[in-house]
């Protein structure tokens, strides 16, 4: 599969104005060379994603329609080509643990992470775990104990509140490993500090909405990659990102933008060092 590279690497996250009121350093960012699968690799893999003291360095990865929207009849899979496919696969390989809420566990009918051989033969002679970890966020534990999540041996991590269903967490520890952080609410803070002291230093956040809201009004996101798909839909979905509004703005400084099929891989990530 073929990818052309646009850009690697922006310069400042608000670019300087002319006196003139006019941005500088405009570019027009479209070339025609293709990526190899090992340069869309390393595109994603090859990045300082340094932890910080109390939690993992938090990577949001979205897909998005040209109007905004994340969901068509209630699931992304409508905005999803073959592009988006290969590189949520490949982002996939990235992390120690990915976050996802219940709701989006339910929508989109999660099961345990699967990568390919060489994948997990990477993340192998990088120290990591042949396939990162579930953590599922849920202040209710109404998590079917049932469910496909936790098919093939799969264990993942439920992050719950202290007042949690007794009864329902009860049924979950069963199946998954149990944390609990905050009261009424998940204490998002508290939840990454707790992967970090598991040993995770990369987590992958898979939304939904409201969730990744949560986490960009707490400040906790380092990274975005967002699929941009061709396509105008209207309607009432919801942004990448929903809820109150983060007191300041992340900045982020753009990483690169691919391009497959007119759709776009956004990639922005938080300056270091």
């Amino acid at each position: 599969m073929d990818f052309a590279p646009i850009v690697h690497r922006g310069g400042e996250n608000t670019p300087p104005a002319t006196a003139a009121g006019s941005v500088a350093s405009m570019r027009r960012l479209v070339t025609t060379d293709e990526l190899t699968d090992e340069d869309l690799l390393g595109a994603y893999e090859t990045h300082d994603r340094t932890p910080h003291p109390d939690r993992p360095w938090v990577l949001m990865n979205m897909v998005a329609s040209l109007d905004g929207a994340t969901a068509v009849e209630g699931t992304s899979g409508a905005l999803g080509g073959a592009g988006d496919r290969r590189v949520f696969g490949v982002v996939r390989t990235v992390p120690d643990v990915i976050v996802v809420a219940a709701g989006t566990v339910r929508a989109e009918d999660y099961g345990p992470p699967r990568l390919g051989p060489a994948a997990m033969a990477r993340r192998t002679a990088r120290g990591q775990s042949p396939v990162p970890q579930l953590a599922v966020i849920t202040r209710s534990a109404a998590i079917d104990p049932g469910s496909r999540l936790f098919g093939d041996g799969h264990r993942p991590i439920v992050i719950t509140t202290e007042d949690a269903p007794t009864d329902a967490v009860s049924a979950l520890a069963t199946v998954a490993d149990i944390e609990r952080a905050g009261v009424g609410d998940v204490d998002l803070g508290a939840a990454m500090a707790m992967l970090a002291r598991r040993g995770h230093l990369v987590a992958l956040l898979e939304g939904g909405p409201s969730l990744n809201g949560q986490f960009v009004a707490d400040g906790l996101v380092d990274e975005l990659c967002l699929s941009v798909a061709p396509v105008l839909v209207a309607g009432a979905s919801k942004r990448v990102a929903e809820g109150p509004a983060a007191a300041e703005g992340l900045g982020l400084a753009l990483v690169h933008v691919l391009e497959h099929d007119d759709a776009l891989f956004l990639r922005y990530a938080r300056v270091t060092g």
